[in-house]
């Protein structure tokens, strides 16, 4: 008898239902390109229901799937609408941690980091 398995996609998106999981998913794409972050923001979204977080973020659903195609391209406005439904956030920090705030940098370089929103404590 074979082994029943679940499918990688199935067990992703159930992953991404936690904000915590999400936030990481999401910053590890943003280290990759833009392209993978759009991807990611769709597959977290996949797993709070399309449908949802398009009514949450004020676009239609069609849009959102536009929005958050590889080569998509959302407005300022429809992003953070989009983190915001989804329960993230985006946070900026030096790329250089020993870079203090009085001292200048060649390059305007910056990392930005996704935070869950969510107050959840790790078990222990």
């Amino acid at each position: 008898m074979p082994k029943r398995t679940s499918g990688f996609r199935e067990d992703l998106l159930a992953d991404l239902a936690d904000p915590v999981e999400a936030a990481r998913y999401l910053n590890a794409a943003l280290e990759d390109s833009e392209q993978m972050l759009l991807v990611a923001l769709r597959d977290v979204a996949d797993s709070r229901q399309m449908s949802r977080v398009a009514e949450k973020a004020g676009v239609a659903r069609e849009a959102l799937y536009r929005m958050l195609a590889q080569n998509g391209n959302p407005t300022y406005a429809n992003l953070m609408a989009i983190l915001s439904a989804l329960g993230v956030k985006i946070e900026f920090a030096p790329v250089d941690a020993r870079t203090s705030a009085g001292q200048k940098r060649a390059g305007n370089s910056h990392t930005i980091k996704v935070r869950s929103n969510s107050r959840r404590r790790a078990p222990g």
